[in-house]
C-alpha cells in the first residue's frame, strides 16, 4: 500500500487544478522517470482524499494519439516541474535527466563527446545512449517543497564556474583510495536502491576499483566478496546525521538484508518504530529508528540532504 500525508491541504499551491507537474510512475520499466502532465482535480472522497486526477501531456489513451491520458495519482507521484539551467555546462560524472520517449530520465554523464553532445548511461536498463545538451538538464529532487540541489542564480553563474574544481581522475583515484569506506550500489535485478558498505582494496585502472563489502559474504561463507567496481557505483560512506524523529513522507534509508535501501516513511509508529515504503518494490516493512537514517545523495562532489547542499 502506498505511503499517505498526513493532509494535503486544499490550499496547496503546487497540486491545483490546471498545474502543470511531473508524474513518476511505480510499474516496471517506468522507474526513474518523469512525464510531464495538468492536475485536473483532486480526489473529493476522504479515503482517498490524498489523490489526484491527472492529464498526461505526452502519453496517449488510444494508439491514434487522439485523446491524452487521465490517471488518478497518489501525491507521492507528483512534483511541480522541475527547473532547468537553459545554458548549462554538462561535465563528466554528473547525475542528469534526459529527455527520450516522451519523458524525463534519470542518468549519469559517462562520456563528453565535443559539440555540445554526451554519453549518458541508465542504470535501470543498462543502457548508455548519446544525447545533445538541449535534452539534458540537471538531476534534482523534490524534498520538502524544495528542489535539491537548488536552481543555481544566473547573476553567480560564472563565479560558480570559476571557483569549482572540475573532477579529474586523479582526485577521483585519492578519494577512493586503498583502505578508504565505501559504498557500492548493483545493478543487478531485485538490487536497485540499494547501498552496501565496502572498503576499497585498490584501484584498478581507469575508474575502476577492487573493493571488498563489510557484510556480504562469498557463496560459501568462507570469507568477505570481493568485486571489480566502476565510478558510477562507488560513493564515499554517508556522513552521520543525527534525528531524533522521522517524519511522515521523509525520505530515508533503510538497513535491510545487509544493506541500505531507499524508501519513504509511510507511517509512524509509537516505541521509536517506523513503517518504511519502498517505491522500487511497491512493499512496506516495520523497522525500528536505530535501523533508519537519513536519505542523503552524491551529487557533485557533496553530500545533498532535505534542502541543504553540504560540502563534505
Amino acid at each position: 500500500m502506498s505511503p499517505k500525508p498526513a493532509s494535503a491541504s486544499n490550499s496547496n499551491p503546487y497540486f491545483k487544478p490546471g498545474s502543470a507537474v511531473e508524474v513518476s510512475s511505480d510499474d516496471e520499466g517506468f522507474r526513474g522517470s518523469w512525464f510531464v502532465g495538468t492536475i485536473i482535480r483532486r480526489c473529493t472522497s476522504k479515503k482517498n482524499q490524498n489523490k489526484f486526477l491527472v492529464e498526461y501531456q505526452t502519453i496517449m489513451a488510444d494508439e491514434k494519439g487522439s485523446k491524452p491520458l487521465r490517471e488518478m495519482l497518489d501525491i507521492h507521484q507528483l512534483r511541480p516541474l522541475a527547473p532547468r539551467e537553459t545554458d548549462r555546462q554538462f561535465k563528466f560524472g554528473e547525475e542528469v535527466d534526459a529527455y527520450q520517449n516522451d519523458g524525463w530520465w534519470e542518468g549519469s554523464i559517462t562520456e563528453e563527446l565535443g559539440n555540445g553532445r554526451f554519453a549518458v548511461y541508465f542504470r535501470a536498463s543498462k543502457e548508455q545512449i548519446e544525447f545533445g545538451k538541449e535534452d539534458l538538464r540537471l538531476h534534482r529532487e523534490w524534498v520538502n517543497e524544495n528542489w535539491v540541489p537548488p536552481l543555481e542564480e544566473p547573476s553567480e553563474e560564472k563565479k560558480i564556474l570559476t571557483n569549482d574544481v572540475k573532477a579529474t581522475e586523479e582526485t577521483v583515484t585519492d578519494m577512493f583510495s586503498k583502505g578508504t569506506l565505501v559504498e557500492v550500489s548493483s545493478d543487478e535485478e531485485g538490487f536497485e536502491g540499494a547501498w552496501f558498505a565496502a572498503t576499497v582494496v585498490e584501484p584498478k585502472g581507469k575508474n575502476k576499483f577492487l573493493v571488498e563489502y563489510m557484510n556480504l559474504r562469498t557463496d560459501d561463507d568462507s570469507e568477505f566478496l570481493r568485486e571489480e567496481i566502476d565510478i558510477l557505483h562507488i560513493r564515499p560512506y554517508p556522513p552521520e546525521h543525527v534525528c531524533d524523529q522521522f517524519n511522515l513522507l521523509q525520505e530515508v534509508d533503510a538497513l535491510y538484508n545487509d544493506g541500505w535501501w531507499v524508501g519513504v516513511i509511510s507511517k509512524v509508529l509509537s516505541n521509536s518504530r517506523y513503517v518504511v515504503y519502498f517505491r522500487n518494490s511497491n512493499e512496506e516493512l516495520e523497522l525500528p529508528h536505530s535501523e533508519i537514517r537519513l536519505h542523503q545523495d552524491w551529487i557533485n562532489g557533496k553530500w545533498v540532504i532535505a534542502s541543504k547542499a553540504l560540502k563534505l
